[in-house]
Parts: structure tokens; sequence; C-alpha cells
């Protein structure tokens, strides 16, 4: 594999690129008209524009990047995450055209893209799983039956879906019938399926999700788990490895179980297993994202691991090299992402120019970005601008790590995910190790975060009260 395209943009695209480029590979950038300036483009051997600034004209044309590939001489094509990686019928149509797609095959994806097909794939398998149904009804009086049967409050999911769209919590009898239509028109509209299936709801949850990675070779790997608990809208904000709660059993156990849902699907490269995990330590499978994942940072830093570089490797038909009894977990990972989105206004998209920014450098401090001062935030994607990772000897150190890294982050213009960060990191409960994924709902609120953020203020305007007082003897002082 002498030149790769990556079918992506920000800091993903340029995540993908180091790794290439590190393995003496070309790589090709694709971009819209939006992000003809954008660093990921510079950063590439060639960049071509793929069309207008909405994915739907640019990034989502499968086709055209297929197009573009083969007239520049292009072997393969990494996906990045988002846009096309999900996409089983772009995988397939560049494994036709005579390229070679950088994740697992098409059959993979189809099966693992339907979480009802994921549990009838993985059943054979003795992957425990949360009570329900694994058939989509849209039948009320069904849906109530199988409600009363596995008890309230159940939970309500779109068959397509991921990010929260299309599920609905539902607590009492009386409310089944709204929410199921409302899950059903969301699921609808978001993924063009308005299949649902109907589960049991986990209280006080935690989102665990191991990392694992296959090869053609029939060799199966994990690389440890992730905690993924700290979300708002069902969606990750802050994501850490090895998660403080798992004893080794568990972890072993669960890494054994991750690794049979890929063999169930004859799985191929990286991929993300994720499991629900109940105030008992019972774990339950949940999906797998046929992808690399938004967090795949954590893992690599306490796994020792460039999962990238075994990506492409696997792709080109190498055999992993590695044994699961040589990884073993060292230190500590933490990650903040880094969206354009405002905490104060229930982290809604924050739109405008980086008039300044600066990111944070030092020994265990990482930044994967895509973007640099003076650059308009686009309203057409995700409003990610970076993911800040740290890395120390203990949880601890990670954590104090990430608290100074995020002082250090310089950005204006926008509002960001990075106080929300800061808050995150200071909270008995999460440095505690004793939260869920209802943090969000328990602990945070707009009026908290702005109170903590008047406190600062004032402490910071009595420090430089206090160094100006200081200077003003040290120019008092009587010269000799």
């Amino acid at each position: 594999m002498n030149k790769i395209l990556v079918a992506n943009r920000g800091e993903i695209a340029i995540r993908v690129m180091r790794t290439a480029k590190k393995m003496g590979i070309k790589t090709v950038a694709i971009y819209s008209e939006a992000d003809r300036n954008a660093p990921h483009v510079r950063f590439a051997d060639e960049a071509v524009c793929i069309g207008p600034p909405p994915s739907n004209q640019s990034y989502l044309l499968g086709n055209k990047i297929i197009e573009v590939s083969k007239s520049l001489g292009v072997d393969g094509i990494h996906p990045g995450y988002g846009f096309l990686s999900e996409n089983a019928d772009f995988a397939e149509a560049v494994e036709k055209n005579g390229l070679i797609f950088i994740g697992p095959k098409s059959h993979a994806i189809r099966v693992m893209g339907s979480k009802l097909a994921a549990k009838e794939a993985v059943k054979k398998y003795n992957i425990p799983m949360v009570p329900g149904i694994d058939e989509a009804i849209t039948d009320v009086d069904k849906a109530l039956k199988i409600a009363k049967e596995i008890g309230f409050p159940i939970l309500i999911k779109a068959s397509a879906g991921g990010g929260g769209k299309g599920m609905r919590v539902v607590e009492k009898e009386v409310d089944l019938e709204s929410q199921m239509k409302r899950a059903i028109s969301e699921a609808t509209s978001a993924f063009g399926d308005g299949s649902v299936f109907i589960e049991k709801y986990v209280t006080s949850p935690r989102h665990i999700e191991i990392q694992v990675m296959a090869d053609t070779h029939g060799n199966f790997l994990h690389f440890f788990e992730r905690e993924c608990s700290i979300q708002r809208r069902h969606q990750k904000v802050v994501e850490e490895a090895p998660s403080s709660i798992l004893t080794p059993e568990l972890r072993n156990e669960m890494g054994l179980a991750a690794t049979r849902v890929a063999k169930a699907c004859d799985y191929v490269g990286a991929g993300t297993v994720e499991f629900l995990l109940d105030a008992d330590h019972n774990f339950y499978f949940l999906e797998m994202n046929t992808r690399l994942q938004v967090e795949h940072p954590v893992s690599e830093l306490i796994a020792g691991v460039d999962l990238v570089e075994l990506q492409i490797k696997v792709a080109r038909g190498e055999k992993l090299q590695i044994r699961q009894e040589d990884l073993k977990i060292r230190g500590h990972a933490m990650e903040l992402r880094v969206y354009a989105e405002d905490p104060l206004n229930d982290f809604l998209p924050s739109v405008g120019n980086l008039e300044r920014y600066r990111l944070p450098v030092g020994k265990g401090i990482r930044v994967d970005n895509g973007f640099e001062e003076g650059m308009d935030i686009p309203i057409y994607y995700d409003p990610m601008l970076s993911k800040l990772i740290t890395y120390g000897a203990t949880r601890e150190e990670a954590i104090e790590l990430m608290i100074k890294a995020i002082e250090s982050y310089e950005i204006k213009g926008v509002e960001t995910t990075l106080a929300f960060g800061s808050y995150v990191m200071q909270h008995e409960a999460f440095r505690s190790g004793n939260f869920d994924t209802h943090f969000v709902k328990d602990y945070y609120s707009p009026e908290v975060l702005h109170e903590k953020r008047e406190q600062d203020a004032k402490i910071a305007a009595v420090i430089a009260l206090k160094q100006y007082f200081e200077d003003q003897k040290m120019l008092r002082l009587p010269i000799n």
C-alpha cells in the first residue's frame, strides 16, 4: 500500500495521515469548499476538492471519492469515523473497484449496523444481553405486553440508529404510547428506518467499551476497556482508560466477550464493542461500532500501540504480531472532546471565528487537532475542534494534568466544552469513581458552571490585586 486517501476531515484526517506518513505511505486529502484552507488539506501530499460545503454534496459522495481515488492511483481508502465509515455499501463499492477499504468487510458493517441483527448474531456466543425483545415492533399493545413482562422502566431504541436518536426511557405505563410514537418518528427521520425494539432500562449504568482488533488470519485481540459514562444527550464528552471500577477478573471476562462478538460477524480490523455495566457489575452487550472510535487515543496510550498502524497492516493482509498475553495496562489516560458548544446553553453549537487558538503542550499532553487560529467553525459538520488527551502513571495524575492542560488551552471567539471538562475533573463524584451515565443530569447545571466561573474570576482578581500591591511595594523601596 503506497498511497491512501482519507475520506474525512479535521483532526481524524490528520491523525490517520500522521501514521501513514510514519509508515512511508503517501496521503490524499479530500475537502469541501468550506474546508479549502483547513489544516488537513495542507498536511496531505495531495488534496482534491470534492464538492460544496454540505456533507451530502461532498464528504458523503462515495462514488465520487472512489473516482478520485482511482484517478490518483490510490491503493486504499481510510474512512476515519462519521461520514461513510459505517456505510456497508461504500465499503463494498471500494472493494469492487479494486481498492482496499481500511476497515471491516461490508458483511460485518451490515450485521452490526442493525442492533437487532447484531443481537441475533451474538446469541450463540453466549454474550450477556439486557432483558427485552429481539424483534422490531410498531404495535403499541404488543409493546405494552412486553413492557409489563420485563417491568418498567423500559428503553425504546431505534434498531438502525445511534447517538441517542430514536431512544426513549419510559418509566410509566401511561407514557408508553406517546414515547413509542416519538421514537419511531425520530428514527424514521434520522435513519430512514422506524423499526424499534424494547429492552429493560438499566438504572445507574456505566458505559464501558472494549477496543478490539482482528486480522485475516483468525487472530482476535482486545486492548482493554474505556470508561465512557460522562455524556450529554447520550453522546460522550469525557472518556478514560482503564475504568476505575473493573477488577482484573471482570476486565478479562469483558475482553473475551468482546472478541467473541467480533468473531460472531467475522470481523476484520479495528472495532469497539460497547457494554452497559449495572450497579452490581453485571455487564450487557449494547452494540458494536465497526470503525475507529473518537476516543481511541486513550487505548493507544495505556496499551502502547498505534491502532491506525495496525489497521493499515491488517488491511494489507499482514498478521497481527501481538499476542493477548503480551498486552499489559500501563498508566492511565483521559480524553476530553473539545466541542465548539456552549455548556451554559444546553451544549448548543457555538459558531464563530477562532480569534485566538493556542494548544497546550507538555509531557503527558496530546492534542489531536483539526483547527488553527483565524479559522471559522463551519456550521455544516460535527462541532468537535479537537481531542485533548492526558496520560499519567495514575488516574489522579492524568486528572491533574487534564486540569492543567485545560487551563493552558487558549480559545477565544467561540464557547467550548473546556470549562465543562474542568468541572468534571474537579467534581468529587468523578474523582472518586462513583458516577454513572447520569452524571450530567445528577450534578451539572449551567448555573453551577456560571457560579464556578464567577468564583474563579474573583480569585483571579484577588491574586492580581495582591500582585499589584506587591509590585507597588517594590517600586517604593529606596535604592541604595
